[in-house]
């Protein structure tokens, strides 16, 4: 597989988004750590977790939990391997979203997740979201000071504006490696991120980056695709699923773009690791550029 850089760390062009793995509808343990495993077999070495991602009260660190469980019952090596988790949302347990980016919830909450992932320090801790009720700066500083500490080796902020990323920046420096913010071919709002990152030297991870793909049969889902878009068209034409042809696009806008697609299912990840062995032409990315 192709790699990308997130700070100091070397990681495959393509991600895994381990939240289906663990929030509604999510699959049993069995299929869940084989389908971990089959993106390690695959090349993939970036597995992009959180704290919040679970279904029901209760189950605050479930993923983590499940990824720290994978990567121990995985036969081959996984030092290579970067995990990525978040901390500052949180699930009530009824389907609902909550925000928390006080100092002491996020040094908290980093070292809960250390401690579910079974490290002394996390590989790369990004901010899930900006809490409105609490200054930027003072949840970006409680970065610098788990990065400080050494709880942290590596920072990311995430659902966040181009300001918002300068005035990291200035607090961070170095530290901070990353961005994630919704990026799709139907999703293209966070355009001015995506290039302020690239700017920076910063990894810009696109989660949802199938959005606007429909889903095929690698995710059980019934029914035809879709095959009224311009990436639609290209795989037919490439005898590839429109979800690699999705994945190639992203790879060619910036050079610091890192997809993390959900799977819920060996098969999918299988599917999408193998976008980053495909070369879009220069007339399929013009034909791609405006497709919704």
């Amino acid at each position: 597989m192709r790699r990308r850089t997130i700070g100091n760390s070397t990681v495959g062009a393509i991600g895994l988004g381990a939240m289906p793995l663990s929030i509604e509808g999510r699959p049993d343990e069995r299929r869940a750590v084989a389908t971990v495993h089959a993106a390690l077999d695959a090349g993939v070495t970036l597995i992009d977790t959180a704290d919040s991602y679970h279904w029901h009260a209760g189950e605050r660190g479930h993923n983590e939990l499940l990824v720290a469980r994978a990567l121990r019952s995985y036969r081959g090596d996984t030092s290579g391997v970067l995990v990525a988790t978040k901390g500052g949302r949180g699930r009530p347990g009824d389907g609902s979203w909550t925000v928390t980016g006080t100092p002491e919830h996020l040094k908290r909450a980093a070292e809960a997740s250390a401690g579910r992932l079974g490290v002394e320090s996390l590989g790369l801790y990004q901010l899930h979201k900006p809490d409105p009720a609490v200054p930027w700066a003072d949840s970006v500083g409680a970065l610098r000071d788990l990065l400080d500490a050494g709880t942290i080796r590596a920072a990311g902020i995430s659902n966040v504006s181009s300001g918002q990323i300068r005035e990291a920046h200035a607090i961070l420096g170095d530290g901070l490696v990353s961005v994630q913010n919704r990026y799709s071919p139907a999703v293209r709002d966070s355009e001015p991120e995506l290039r302020l990152s690239t700017r920076l030297g910063l990894a810009f991870l696109p989660w949802s980056p199938l959005g606007g793909i429909s889903r095929s049969a690698l995710e059980g889902r019934p029914g035809p695709a879709s095959t009224g878009t311009a990436f639609h068209r290209v795989a037919a034409e490439r005898g590839v699923s429109p979800q690699q042809v999705a994945l190639a696009w992203l790879l060619a806008r910036s050079p610091a773009l890192v997809p993390v697609p959900g799977a819920s299912r060996p098969a999918s990840v299988q599917d999408s690791a193998r976008a980053a062995e495909i070369e879009l032409s220069e007339a399929e990315l013009v034909r791609l550029g405006d497709a919704p």
